[in-house]
């Protein structure tokens, strides 16, 4: 009686522990689709055995636990590169906006104006005394200053766009800190039971991987499972049950910078260069060094060419005799002189103010439409060794070569990580056909097992009837 009993307690267990198999086969299927999630398992360990006499018999089997079919070391890794390629994406969005600015090949470019400038002043050298010649050199002149200007304009609302992106990652990195913080406290909850977490622990893997991709952290692991999250160096972000959100301050200029609060206590303090990684780490690069650069780049070149026009044209005399005045406003300062380089208002009005004679009243004499019209080949730029032409070129072509750089790494990394996932999948991922295949064991493991329990029932009955 007491081993019919035994048969019956080991069909039972065994249909349970059928019955838990195909309810994680299920779990898995209805997870394929879903980003982060690794396949589960069910973990069958012997039942401890009983001995009768000489005789040790054996108990079945029991379910021991759920767990994931994860590489913790290929998770991690993914997590870097998917940092990397944060970084390449909002560096290379960045930088394809910055080369549209001084496309070439769609649109007139600065340095076809400044061409056409300097070609006027030519021309004016060929005819002296005509005012048709003067009016070119006019309307190139000012349209050059606007151009200036409105490279400048381009390039600061690049500067506020990528602004408006550090607002709007800097919350939903906040969010994604409060998610962490709160799968910290579920996972160790869970886990101090001694049940493994795994649907916690794949959704924070997610949020970290996501975490990474917009600023770059590092995740160090504690006790029951708590993770500890820092950004950009020592900003804390995530301290075992509580997050720390970051904040997004504007600066005098309207540029936004991110902080650390890491208590009601210590006042704000500024993380933003210390940035290195992730969508973050590559819009400010960008944003601070890129186009900062190009910028101060554009105002060397326009505060040059109103400098050597200007010291030319003052020299010489004008259509009706008068002593030349400075052709540009000479912009005070080398800062800012690409937004405020403008065409003198005297010439603006009056084309016959524009100089191209050296001596008063005389007729073909162009010693001064020369001078000026030679300006853009003569050595200026980088301490005469560059003529404008050249120093232009320059730069454009550096903007380029970054930007091509930018997609490219973005394409090898997008690639690589692209191999990674699939590693992962291979090893984590749901495959339906052999899912399809475990039902099909459990279930028929399940049959067995109730085919088990209906033969102890019918030798219990036979037993019974013995007795009667």
């Amino acid at each position: 009686m007491a081993k019919i009993s035994t048969m019956l307690d080991i069909g039972k267990r065994s249909m349970m522990n059928s019955q838990t198999s195909l309810q994680t086969v299920a779990h898995n299927i209805a997870n394929k689709t879903n980003e982060g999630f690794s396949r589960q398992r069910v973990e069958q360990v012997t039942a401890a055995p009983i001995v009768e006499g000489r005789i040790q018999l054996g108990m079945g089997a029991r379910a021991a636990a759920v767990t994931r079919v994860n590489s913790p070391y290929l998770d991690k890794q993914i997590q870097k590169e998917t940092g990397t390629m944060g970084f390449y994406d909002g560096k290379a969005e960045s930088m394809v906006r910055v080369e549209q600015v001084f496309n070439e090949q769609g649109n007139k470019s600065l340095n076809q104006y400044i061409s056409d400038f300097f070609n006027a002043y030519k021309e004016l050298a060929n005819n002296p005394e005509s005012v048709t010649p003067r009016s070119m050199v006019k309307e190139t002149g000012d349209i050059l200053s606007k151009e200036f200007a409105s490279i400048d304009k381009k390039l600061t609302t690049i500067q506020d766009d990528v602004s408006l992106q550090v607002d709007a990652n800097v919350l939903e990195i906040n969010t994604m800190t409060r998610e962490i913080a709160s799968l910290n406290s579920q996972i160790q909850a869970v886990e101090l039971q001694g049940i493994p977490a795994n649907d916690q622990r794949d959704r924070r893997d997610l949020m970290l991987k996501r975490l990474n991709e917009k600023i770059d952290i590092r995740v160090a692991e504690g006790d029951a499972g708590v993770v500890s999250v820092t950004a950009a160096g020592n900003a804390l972000l995530v301290s075992g049950l509580e997050s720390i959100e970051l904040l997004s301050v504007r600066d005098a200029s309207g540029r936004a910078g991110v902080y650390a609060k890491p208590s009601d206590a210590v006042a704000p303090f500024e993380i933003t260069k210390r940035i290195r990684g992730g969508i973050l780490g590559g819009a400010i690069e960008v944003r601070d060094k890129v186009i900062e650069t190009m910028k101060n780049q554009m105002d060397v070149l326009a505060h040059t060419i109103a400098k050597e026009v200007n010291q030319a044209h003052v020299q010489g005399f004008d259509r009706t005799g008068k002593r030349g005045v400075e052709f540009f406003h000479q912009p005070t300062q080398i800062e800012g002189a690409a937004r405020t380089i403008r065409l003198n208002e005297v010439i603006a009005d009056d084309v016959n103010r524009i100089v191209a004679a050296s001596r008063p009243l005389a007729p073909g004499d162009n010693t001064v439409a020369n001078v000026i019209s030679m300006v853009q080949y003569k050595p200026t730029m980088d301490d005469g060794n560059a003529t404008i032409d050249d120093f232009y070129n320059s730069e454009v072509g550096r903007i380029g070569v970054m930007t091509a750089h930018s997609i490219k790494a973005k394409e090898t990394q997008g690639n690589l990580l692209g191999q990674l996932n699939n590693l992962r999948d291979s090893v984590s991922g749901v495959s339906l056909d052999e899912e399809a295949t475990k039902m099909i064991e459990f279930q028929r493991a399940f049959d067995a097992s109730a085919r088990l329990i209906r033969t102890a029932d019918e030798m219990l009955e036979t037993v019974l009837t013995l007795k009667r």
